[in-house]
């Protein structure tokens, strides 16, 4: 049970538990085990190495059987890319041609020389078209060995501690996060929280998706449960019916065991006993709680009166005022300054709610006493809170007819027009200040921090749910540097039922968004770059490549893409994820190579189109990504790149200036006079200890060292 958990711990830390076994001679096996691991981008620490030197052979054969399975899964090396053009990136052919040899090739079929005589061939139904013609093993014999460079991606694992503490660090880290978690984070926490229930707890659980998933373990091992409003309760009520903690998507209230409705009845009497006031969220969530009624018959528990009462709110047969009622009330009556006064009762609210109340204020002192409401509760409201409301004054434009993006919580994507009313410059600028200087006031101090450049413009992770899980990924809006001659971006899935065809593309954009041109199965050749060629149908998964030269690029955007032409969507299938490598011009290697691999993130969201980042050409000539963990919904099927150019121009349009708080804020906010600032040189490593905030740990740091990866940059958010 413990040892299944192991991957948890490599993934979330780049930490391997401290090995156990007998004392021996495991020096070569180490070695050995070091060189699986490079050859997949990997490689072990040099004091991770010398304790499996230590180590009798059997202990590090094990050790590096369940490491390099985890780090190849990781990697997207874990299953076979194959391509269709079987020399790819060479010898790709022109599009057209290669239609035409698809359908010479079928005029025997006359299936084939019925629709010739239509006027209409349809491509799918070529036997040689979309389904690999040749094995695996036969693509790798026509590719050379890769040359191995210094810039390949090369991710240090170091030893950890014993492998109960570093699951019970992982599972504080997790639960007390002051950010909400992505999909696997809150798979991942619920995992360990059920090995964790019997120790160590965190002192607050400030996310309620959080504190559902550990309510879940807490139940099932018969602990108290951590409820403090009715909506806890619903939460976790979805938790065991294995639906969304986050009350998004609808759940089915079924499988609650009678233990665990007498639990949910006594926790709502409870709530509701100390608090009626909290009756009031029930309007919320209304329908939800009728069908929670249903299940958990209220009227067969006579001792628990007040979660009686819930149910009767839901239904309409008790009244219970709730306080968003009372704020619309005031702003039907246009009494702006009335509404913030009743805010400063709830300050998360009113912080939220700051943009409509100032664009409400008609008066100069009405503005005023807004802002003075807003200033007086900033101590009550949280960094996550702060930090959200001060990124969007920064990019608040007071002149109407811009476009506005919304990005849900799960990644779809919008754009329309701005037609708010403006929040003028000196309330926004007056705001900022006293959001910075509360935000400096909460922050720690450090005496000395150690910076790696490449960390100060990844951007802040205010939700987990801006990201994906998978290897080099990093929040939404974050800007890293693309350094490499050859840009190969690639896509993997593997259907679950139907036939599922997934078709990778990058439109190429002009300075203005408009597109130049674009690499697809209907333009296999363009811009010095090649696409590997579509295949249609993944019942044992599929692979397809674009790649590109970067210095033959055309136009400062690129856009890579996934649509789904048709079949299963990105939730449906059994696995589907996308990734792009950096190679130089004469590296060759395989169309997929595991140590020039950047970045894969795992692709699961709506819509029917995914844009996971894009690149940008600054004005010194460098490439840029800037990541966006995007989907659009899309048509039902047959999506191509040719057909969401309008959409994606918007969207690149309106998302690409837009700026993020990025670690690089919050690290002037921590520099004070006492404090040292050592930008890191990728060698020298400072004697004593050091907070370090970078993309990947230095070996040697100071064992009394705080080191902030992406792994943990959440721990970066003030509470």
């Amino acid at each position: 049970m413990v040892h299944r958990l192991d991957p948890l711990v490599l993934r979330h830390t780049h930490r391997i538990p401290r090995p156990t076994g007998p004392i021996g001679e495991g020096a070569v096996a180490a070695q050995q085990f070091d060189a699986a691991l490079m050859s997949v981008g990997f490689k072990l620490s040099a004091q991770l190495l010398e304790h499996l030197s230590g180590l009798a052979e059997g202990a590090v054969v094990d050790t590096a059987v369940r490491t390099l399975g985890t780090v190849r899964e990781m990697v997207g090396d874990h299953v076979q890319h194959n391509a269709y053009f079987i020399d790819f990136p060479a010898n790709v052919p022109d599009t057209f041609d290669f239609w035409m040899r698809c359908i010479a090739e079928a005029l025997a079929d006359d299936s084939t020389l019925e629709q010739l005589s239509t006027g209409v061939v349809n491509l799918l139904t070529l036997p040689s078209y979309g389904n690999y013609r040749h094995t695996y093993a036969e693509m790798l014999t026509h590719h050379d060995e890769l040359i191995a460079v210094a810039g390949d991606r090369m991710t240090v694992l170091h030893l950890g501690g014993p492998l109960d503490d570093e699951l019970t660090s992982l599972y504080l880290a997790l639960a007390g996060s002051t950010t909400p978690l992505g999909e696997d984070g809150l798979r991942d926490l619920g995992d360990l929280a059920g090995h964790c229930a019997d120790g160590p707890q965190p002192e607050e659980i400030p996310v309620r998706e959080n504190r559902a998933v550990v309510n879940e373990a807490r139940l099932k091992a018969g602990t108290g449960l951590l409820l403090d409003t009715v909506t806890d309760v619903l939460r976790l009520a979805c938790a065991l019916a294995g639906g969304d903690v986050g009350l998004q998507e609808p759940t089915r209230l079924r499988g609650i065991s009678r233990a665990a409705r007498r639990a949910l009845l006594a926790g709502l009497d409870a709530v509701v006993g100390a608090a009626p006031a909290k009756l009031a969220d029930v309007h919320a969530h209304r329908e939800m709680w009728k069908r929670l009624g249903e299940r958990l018959h209220p009227h067969e528990y006579p001792q628990w009166p007040h979660a009686a009462d819930v149910f009767a709110v839901a239904r309409g047969e008790k009244e219970a005022r709730t306080f968003d009622s009372r704020v619309e009330e005031l702003h039907a009556r246009l009494d702006t300054t009335g509404a913030a006064a009743l805010l400063t009762a709830a300050p998360g609210k009113l912080l939220r709610s700051l943009d409509r109340l100032l664009r409400s204020a008609f008066t100069q002192d009405e503005r005023d006493t807004v802002v003075a409401a807003a200033e007086q509760v900033l101590p009550d409201v949280s960094g996550r809170v702060l930090l959200s409301v001060r990124q969007h004054l920064h990019n608040r434009p007071e002149a109407t007819g811009e476009q506005r993006v919304f990005v849900n919580r799960s990644g779809r994507a919008w754009v329309t027009e701005d037609t708010r009313a403006p929040v003028f410059e000196p309330e926004c600028k007056r705001m900022i200040t006293a959001i910075d200087a509360e935000l400096r006031r909460r922050l720690p101090t450090a005496d000395h921090l150690l910076i790696d450049p490449d960390v100060l413009d990844v951007a802040l992770p205010l939700s987990g749910k801006a990201t994906t899980s998978g290897l080099g990924v990093l929040p939404r809006g974050s800007i890293s540097p693309v350094d490499g001659e050859l840009l190969r971006f690639f896509v993997y899935w593997k259907q679950t039922e139907r036939s599922t065809d997934y078709d990778l593309s990058a439109a190429l954009l002009a300075p203005d968004y408009s597109t130049i041109s674009w690499l697809s199965y209907t333009n296999l050749t363009d811009v010095g770059g090649a696409h590997s060629g579509d295949i249609t149908n993944a019942p044992d998964g599929a692979s397809e490549f674009i790649d590109l030269r970067l210095d033959a690029v055309r136009g400062t955007c690129i856009v890579p893409q996934v649509n789904i032409f048709s079949g299963e969507g990105f939730e449906e299938v059994e696995e589907s994820f996308f990734g792009f490598m950096l190679r130089g011009t004469e590296q060759q290697g395989r169309p997929f190579e595991p140590r020039t691999v950047r970045m894969k993130s795992d692709l699961r969201g709506p819509g029917r189109i995914a844009l996971p980042l894009v690149f940008l050409r600054g004005a010194d000539g460098r490439w840029r990504a800037k990541w966006l963990h995007l989907y659009l919904t899309g048509s039902p099927s047959y999506n191509r790149v040719e057909g969401n150019r309008v959409t994606v121009a918007m969207l690149m349009r309106a998302i690409v200036d837009r700026e993020q708080l990025t670690v690089r804020y919050l690290i002037e906010l921590m520099t004070g006079s006492a404090t040292t600032v050592t930008v890191w040189d990728g060698r020298t490593v400072p004697a004593g200890p050091v907070t370090y905030i970078g993309l990947e740990r230095p070996e040697k740091l100071h064992p009394g060292s705080r080191i902030v990866t992406p792994e943990n940059l959440r721990d970066l958010i003030p509470e």
